[in-house]
């Protein structure tokens, strides 16, 4: 019985908190890959400085702070112009979907991912990211309906007050 209060409220902190699968990176982390890219751009193989760059932008849409989530999706938008490889243009879609729902664009992020899904139908991790980011659209609308109704709810009360006065 305990266990299921537990796991009950948990659920609720979830849905008010929206508590997601998607991983965060430390700064520290961010740091490192910036290194990294930094090392590869002095004279380093394409494909090396290619692989930094990756992590880094991974890095970036995934960390807490929403400037290195914005620098991760304008080097993803940036590299995705020149990309040829279908498999490393899913990645760089679903790492934008990424930062987009990171950054609130839910929208944008939800296309994108449909995109990944569109080259790889069951791809896991873009499946996961699809129903995040629909559970934290519904949550946002369940939200707005529960404002919505309060509002109307406070209005109505002070009319009513208002003519019981009367």
């Amino acid at each position: 019985m305990e266990a299921k209060i537990g796991r009950f409220f948990e659920s609720v902190g979830d849905f008010f908190s929206g508590g997601d699968q998607i991983p965060w990176c430390d700064s520290d982390i961010v740091v490192g890959c910036e290194r990294e890219v930094a090392e590869a751009e002095k004279g380093s193989k394409d494909e090396l400085k290619h692989e930094c760059h990756m992590r880094l932008s991974w890095a970036l849409v995934h960390s807490r702070r929403p400037q290195d989530v914005q620098r991760g999706i304008a080097m993803l938008e940036a590299s995705l112009v020149g990309t040829n490889s279908p498999l490393q243009t899913r990645e760089k879609m679903y790492l934008l979907a990424v930062g987009y729902y990171r950054s609130g664009d839910y929208s944008k992020s939800r296309q994108l991912v449909d995109r990944c899904l569109e080259v790889a139908p069951n791809w896991m991790q873009a499946l996961n990211l699809k129903r995040t980011i629909e559970d934290h659209i519904k949550k946002d609308g369940v939200i707005g309906i529960g404002i919505a109704a309060t509002t109307i709810g406070v209005v109505f009360g002070g009319i009513v007050a208002a003519m019981a006065r009367r």
